[in-house]
């Protein structure tokens, strides 16, 4: 169904109308295993670690949108990179960038250091000359966010899968900002795209998930066994309620990133704004990446409070539409400080070091009408 337009496929790819009943939506299939005619002779599915309808009609669906081969749906977006890592073989070095979530550093450093023995080079991407300089003989990966989380550098991802294909390395590239329907890594170069699937994919705030989709069939058959093999899948009635939520991915996608744009414009002139990240902002150095790059500039929106931690907090506990919580790409909007929140793990000197302040605020933009999301805005911004 490659010919067919990104919001055909998100309604019916890997979902055709049940052949059984004829519902015209996925069933749920709430089970365990799946009673065989003979050893090794059944209908496609044996143990629902292994594979489950629901579940394969979600990863079809995700592997249509993202141009990949296969799509594999976890129990969480860190759950669907542990699985990435565990590609390597112990001992191996990764070069990440150094803006990056909070949980994957605590990942890479508290848990794949000792227990794979990992290296990681935490490196600004947004000069791709870096990764030559970064390279030793145990290099076995690159890593990548674009836009970054939280600071929303756009990195050049064709050049960076270019010179991973030129030294063999596996390019993995985390789409979670901004989601197939702006950007596709794959057709850039890259071999493999994550997700954290509870963000915009879903939208609605009600699940937690991970998405991996390979490029290419050898990649697909390793992610393949081990999403068996250390068994962190996603259950059907997650798989049902993800596959819902992508039907209006294009729809909420185009919501969310008219209602940054124009929030970001307008909070660029607020007096009581230090300064704004937006890649949708003329002014910002990753603009014409982005928009070479990017369909649109998505919904996440990062600035800074004039002052310190004490009128940041003032401007958190004043917003009303906005609210105080980790996580995003919900249909409401939310708002938090990495520096005390999702990106509390890294430690303070890195942080401080990258530009992570305590006055840094990262809005996740809602679907709400705008004119109401600025109002709240300025409400809690005139309260500092």
């Amino acid at each position: 169904m490659k010919s067919y337009g990104f919001s055909t496929k998100s309604i019916h790819v890997g979902q055709e109308p049940d052949s059984t009943t004829g519902a015209i939506i996925t069933p749920i299939f709430a089970t365990s295993t799946f009673v065989q005619e003979s050893p090794g002779k059944h209908k496609g599915y044996e143990y629902s670690r292994s594979g489950n309808p629901t579940r394969a009609a979600l990863e079809k669906c995700i592997a249509a949108l993202e141009e990949g081969v296969a799509g594999f749906a976890f129990s969480s977006g860190l759950a669907a990179e542990s699985v990435v890592v565990d590609l390597l073989p112990s001992g191996s070095h990764i070069i990440a960038t150094n803006d990056l979530y909070g949980g994957t550093f605590r990942l890479f450093e508290q848990v794949k250091k000792s227990g794979n023995q990992l290296e990681v080079s935490y490196v600004d991407l947004t000069d791709p000359g870096v990764i030559e300089r970064n390279i030793k003989p145990n290099t076995k990966m690159i890593w990548v966010e674009s836009p970054t989380n939280p600071l929303l550098k756009i990195i050049d991802l064709q050049k960076i899968a270019a010179l991973a294909a030129k030294y063999k390395l596996i390019s993995v590239c985390d789409n979670t900002f901004a989601t197939p329907y702006l950007q596709k890594p794959l057709l850039l170069g890259f071999d493999l795209v994550v997700h954290s699937a509870t963000k915009y994919l879903n939208g609605h705030s009600d699940i937690i998930a991970g998405l991996v989709i390979a490029k290419q069939e050898e990649l697909a058959a390793k992610v393949k066994f081990l999403q068996n093999s250390e068994g962190a899948i996603l259950s059907p009635f997650d798989s049902f309620l993800l596959l819902r939520g992508l039907k209006t991915l294009a729809l909420r996608m185009r919501a969310h990133c008219q209602n940054a744009q124009m929030i970001a414009e307008f909070l660029a002139q607020h007096p009581k704004v230090e300064k704004v990240l937006y890649p949708g902002l003329p002014g910002n150095p990753d603009h014409l990446i982005a928009k070479a790059q990017m369909a649109a500039f998505g919904g996440m929106i990062t600035f800074f409070v004039k002052g310190g931690a004490a009128e940041t907090l003032k401007f958190l506990e004043n917003t009303h539409l906005f609210s105080l919580a980790e996580s995003l790409g919900g249909v409401e909007s939310l708002l938090e400080v990495p520096a005390l929140m999702t990106h509390a793990s890294i430690p303070k000197e890195i942080r401080e070091r990258n530009g992570i302040d305590d006055n840094l605020v990262r809005l996740s933009v809602g679907i709400e009408d705008v004119e109401d999301l600025i109002q709240d805005l300025d409400h809690a911004l005139q309260a500092v």
